[in-house]
């Protein structure tokens, strides 16, 4: 029954994660002719040159590189990936036949280019955390994520490449230039928004109530500690650290009470960027 739930969350979020990328492509980039790379770019690009919609070519095209995806990275990756290119493809299809875009929201370009990197860079962040993605080269930046240990950041921007060269070709220096701008800043806010999702704390605490505090973060964080025995350098006096891992709203929720336990308490606190094992991620 866990396992189940589990799924469902999953497959709500990569959900959530492919309407904000839908909406980011389709009501920011998609009026002012921005491919920031991705097939989804491509799929701007493609529509200049065959009357289909947007929706449909970025499925096509997903189809063709998911085959790759579901080989090379398995197939509980294949699957969500399925649903998310699905979802993405529909939020799409739905938005042009219900709500079409006429017109650019603003009538900055810059501005309309940072939204929608900003917006859609979000959603491919929550979904590249479920261990999906959103179809295309998202597919090839985790298989050289996988393979070569490059950042997705780095890996998108690999990617998209060939996708920006071509938008130069199709709507000239000025939108390619944006698109240009678009591609870089899309890689540096993915790989913004993954490492805020996957940051812990890791919290070192010396403490004379080191058995309350263990106590504590036992019943109400549900959290493990470490207990390292020392002895302080200018007093001699032997000493006891806990040491603990959690996440930015547990750390804040020990912090308070931490007051209240000992007035006197010394603590260190350490942003880690990856933690595997027991309650944290799987390798």
């Amino acid at each position: 029954m866990i396992i189940i739930k589990g799924s469902i969350k999953e497959y709500i979020l990569i959900a959530i994660g492919s309407f904000l990328v839908a909406l980011g492509i389709y009501y920011f980039m998609v009026p002012e002719n921005l491919a920031a790379g991705g097939v989804s770019g491509l799929s701007i690009v493609l529509n200049n040159y065959i009357n289909i919609p947007i929706s449909f070519i970025n499925l096509f095209l997903n189809l063709i590189l998911f085959i790759m995806g579901f080989i090379l990275l398995g197939s509980e990756f294949g699957f969500k990936t399925i649903f998310s290119v699905i979802s993405l493809s529909l939020f799409m299809y739905l938005m042009e036949v219900f709500l079409p875009v006429l017109n650019p929201v603003t009538d900055e370009l810059l501005l309309n280019l940072i939204c929608g990197i900003v917006i859609s860079a979000v959603g491919l962040s929550i979904v590249f955390n479920q261990n999906a993605s959103t179809g295309g080269t998202d597919i090839v930046a985790k298989i050289l994520n996988k393979y070569f240990n490059l950042d997705m950041g780095r890996g998108l921007m690999a990617a998209d490449i060939i996708v920006v060269v071509f938008a130069f070709f199709t709507y000239g220096i000025q939108t390619g230039i944006a698109g240009a701008f678009g591609w870089f800043l899309n890689g540096v806010v993915v790989n913004y928004f993954i490492d805020g999702f996957s940051v812990k704390n890791e919290v070192v605490i010396i403490s004379n109530k080191y058995n309350e505090i263990k106590d504590y973060i036992f019943a109400k964080l549900d959290r493990g500690v470490t207990i390292y025995k020392a002895q302080g350098g200018y007093t001699n006096e032997d000493k006891n650290i806990v040491i603990t891992i959690l996440d930015r709203k547990e750390y804040y929720t020990l912090k308070k009470q931490l007051k209240h336990i000992d007035p006197d308490v010394f603590v260190i606190v350490r942003n880690v960027h990856e933690v595997y094992g027991f309650g944290f991620s799987k390798f």
